[in-house]
This record gives C-alpha cells, sequence and structure tokens, in this order.
C-alpha cells in the first residue's frame, strides 16, 4: 500500500482511524503512566485527548502533540537528574507528573482547534494549532531548562531579582530555552504539514515552510512571556505559614497557606491555558501577515 492509499483509507474509514487513535493513545499514555511522567488522571486525559487527535486530525496535528510530550517530558526527566532543581520544584503548584488538569491546559485548546478543523478547514486554525502547541512547548522547555540558570531570576513586573522558582521570573537561559521549543514545533510542523493536514476531503493545502517556522518561533517566545507575566500579576501565589515560602501551593508543609496576591481561581493551569490561547491568536495573525 501506498502512502497515499493509506492516507484515502484513513480518510474514507472514521472508524479505522477511532481504532488506531485510541490504541496508539493507550500505549503512548500507558508508557508515560510507567515513566512516571504522568499520573493516572494525566494518562487517562492523554489517552483521551490522543484518540481525538487521531480521529479529527491528520499527523500534523497528533504529530505536533507526540513532539510536544515527547520532548517536554524528555526535558523534565534531564531536569530532574540536576542536583540544582530541588530548591525550586517544592514551591510550584503540581509535581513533574502531570495530572488531568495539566494535559488538558496542555492540550485541550489545541483539540478544540483541531475537531473545528475536521468540519471547517481554514489554513488560519492550522497557524493558530501551531501556536498553542509552540507556546506550551517553549514554557515547559523555559520552566526545566531555566531552572538550571546559574544566574538568579528576574521579575517580568518589578525587574528586580527573585528566588528561584517564582512565578514571573524570568532567565536569559530561559528565554533562550523558550525561543528554542516554539522553533522546534515549528521545524515539526513544517515537516509533518508535508503530509495531509487533514482527513477531510476539503481540507486547504499546508501553509508555506517558512512561515509555520516563524509563527512558531514568535508565538511560542511569545506565550512563554505571556505566561511570566500572567504568573507574576494575576496567578493566585501563597506564602507558607511554617517555613515563609513564597509559594503557588494553597497547602505547604502540610499547613494552610496565606494567599498574598493574585485571583484564587488563576491556578498555574489557568495561566497556561491563557498564554496559550494568546500565542495561538498571535500565529493566527502572523499567519495571515506572512
Amino acid at each position: 500500500m501506498t502512502e497515499n492509499e493509506l492516507w484515502t483509507l484513513l480518510e474514507s474509514e472514521p472508524l479505522l482511524r477511532l481504532a488506531i487513535g485510541a490504541a496508539g493513545s493507550l500505549a503512548i499514555a500507558g508508557t508515560a503512566y510507567r515513566l512516571r511522567a504522568l499520573s493516572g488522571s494525566g494518562a487517562a486525559a492523554a489517552a483521551f485527548m490522543g484518540t481525538g487527535y487521531v480521529f479529527y486530525g491528520g499527523p500534523v496535528w497528533f504529530g505536533l502533540l507526540i513532539a510536544f510530550f515527547v520532548s517536554s517530558t524528555f526535558w523534565s526527566k534531564w531536569k530532574k537528574k540536576h542536583a540544582s532543581k530541588s530548591g525550586a520544584e517544592k514551591n510550584y503548584s503540581k509535581g513533574s507528573r502531570r495530572d488531568a488538569g495539566q494535559v488538558t491546559a496542555n492540550g485541550g485548546v489545541g483539540l478544540f482547534l483541531c475537531a473545528v478543523y475536521g468540519f471547517w478547514p481554514e489554513q488560519w486554525l492550522l497557524y493558530a494549532f501551531v501556536g498553542v502547541m509552540a507556546s506550551v512547548n517553549a514554557d515547559t522547555w523555559a520552566t526545566e531548562i531555566g531552572a538550571l540558570s546559574r544566574r538568579a531570576p528576574v521579575s517580568v513586573r518589578t525587574l528586580r531579582r527573585v528566588a528561584p522558582g517564582t512565578s514571573g521570573g524570568v532567565t536569559p537561559l530561559g528565554s533562550l530555552a523558550a525561543l528554542g521549543g516554539g522553533a522546534f514545533i515549528g521545524a515539526c510542523a513544517m515537516l509533518l504539514a508535508q503530509a495531509p493536514t487533514g482527513w477531510s476531503a476539503a481540507a486547504v493545502p499546508a501553509p508555506p515552510a517558512l512561515a509555520l517556522l516563524l509563527a512558531g518561533a514568535a508565538a511560542g517566545l511569545a506565550g512563554a512571556f505571556a505566561d511570566s507575566w500572567l504568573g507574576a500579576t494575576v496567578q493566585a501565589m501563597y506564602r507558607c505559614r511554617v517555613c515563609g515560602s513564597e509559594t503557588e501551593r494553597a497547602v505547604h508543609c502540610g499547613s494552610a497557606s496565606e494567599r498574598i496576591r493574585g485571583f484564587g481561581w488563576m491556578t498555574n493551569d489557568a495561566v497556561n491555558l491563557l498564554s496559550s490561547l494568546m500565542a495561538g491568536a498571535l500565529a493566527a495573525l502572523l499567519g495571515e501577515l506572512l
């Protein structure tokens, strides 16, 4: 069977796509669970969402989801072995194993765009999707790699030095990593877009390769900085009543923390979701301009 015949078969057989999507997503989510990259709820959410990506979208959609997950998991595992990580992670709202909330915040917008594209194929939806995935990937790379910076981070709000792990803190290393994470998604999109961009016969042609790369790099970097700005201004932050640390956790050192700024509902997952929406809108705009 040729490649074109395979794509035609998948386009004409939705039940086959559903079966392949479910089997592949369960295998990947199960492996991630065993590697402690996902919690039980995270694995279930990833399997469900992965099935949707395969069913509604073409290779570029589920390929970018896999590219994000594999690259971000790699950096998380790599950083975990580095001694400098231990001081900051205890103040993050969640650990390194992604739960259902994190999986949904990182991939939910993309799945929505993928499903809409299946019924209404428009090129700007592809650009928006690249921007969304570039944003979540850039933020993850910035967090994981930037935590290893030898320089103390600077708050994007006050431009003053802050402790490692503080929401809204950025470093040159983390910013460079964010650019790399966005460009990586753009490069993957550039390669994957050579295959069908959707199963619908009405699917639009792939955007220009260079435009996908530029949109991914720009939207990824912008999304990471938007995430930092939201983290420094409106995200809920707490002070531990026991150790005095500033933290994203409402409970720290086994005791309820005191909220010192931000909105109670504005969790780290909500910040990730909002910043990815902004990045998606930027990428869609860049696509129209490019």
